[in-house]
């Protein structure tokens, strides 16, 4: 299945024992459309506060529904900060997190002297000024292979800090700012440290080449705070046409995405 969600309602994705989470909530609903207890593996996880696009799960289950009831049923359950996009059989062998090969992520980022109150939660901010030349001059350096712990939460869990990044664009459109990462998978707060130090050399407190030094010292603590969550969202899931899947193209408008 596909999966939209608005983040601010919930203490991330993984289930929790308190049940306040995107997953717990998806399963309680899916279990009733299925009449036994659901479990569901995801892509990858998300921090509370952040969003998904195009969120991809998969389940087993013995229960036979169209997939009309996989989406419009288990949609009439949810709350509406959790969709589900579309429904598809696949076989055994498929496994959300482990079939996947890229995953891409949005940040959207208001860039005005003061705060927006229609994009509350929805996207993060900044209040002086943003050079985004010297930004995408100072992304340069972390596309391609590279050991990312710089960049990575203390409490990640990846058995490897060395990822790919294939994609780190930078545009801005009027006050917003987007930035659209692509790899094959991202540590945890990966994007948000990254989007933190994009800022400080943007804003002038460091130079381009800042960046390239914080990224060899592989020291978390050269590195800028996270950002806030509130303007990421996880934006596609890549995996092989084989599977046939009916995933979105996500090209979405910022007027739509937000």
């Amino acid at each position: 299945m596909g999966v939209e969600y608005d983040g601010r309602p919930y203490c991330g994705w993984q289930s929790q024992a308190e049940g306040r989470t995107v997953q717990d909530t998806l399963q309680r609903a899916l279990s009733k459309i299925a009449g036994e207890q659901i479990s569901i593996i995801a892509a990858g996880r998300t921090d509370t506060g952040v969003h998904a696009l195009e969120q991809v799960i998969h389940l087993d289950t013995q229960a036979e529904r169209p997939l009309t009831a996989w989406v419009r049923g288990v949609n009439a359950l949810l709350p509406d900060s959790i969709a589900v996009r579309w429904a598809h059989p696949v076989p055994d062998e498929f496994h959300a997190r482990f079939s996947a090969h890229g995953r891409s992520y949005r940040y959207l980022l208001i860039n005005r002297p003061v705060r927006s109150a229609i994009h509350a939660g929805k996207a993060g901010w900044f209040h002086t000024p943003l050079d985004v030349a010297t930004m995408r001059e100072a992304a340069q350096c972390l596309l391609g292979e590279h050991d990312f712990s710089a960049f990575r939460a203390a409490q990640c869990q990846a058995k490897s800090p060395i990822k790919h990044l294939r994609e780190l664009e930078i545009h801005r459109e009027g006050e917003m700012l987007i930035f659209d990462l692509s790899a094959g998978a991202f540590l945890h707060h990966m994007v948000r440290n990254i989007v933190g130090c994009l800022v400080y050399v943007g804003k002038g407190k460091y130079p381009p080449g800042w960046l390239a030094e914080v990224l060899e010292s592989r020291e978390r603590s050269k590195a800028a705070p996270t950002f806030a969550p509130d303007g990421l969202y996880l934006r596609r899931i890549k995996y092989e046409a084989k599977w046939k899947l009916p995933q979105m193209e996500n090209e979405t408008g910022l007027g739509e995405l937000l």
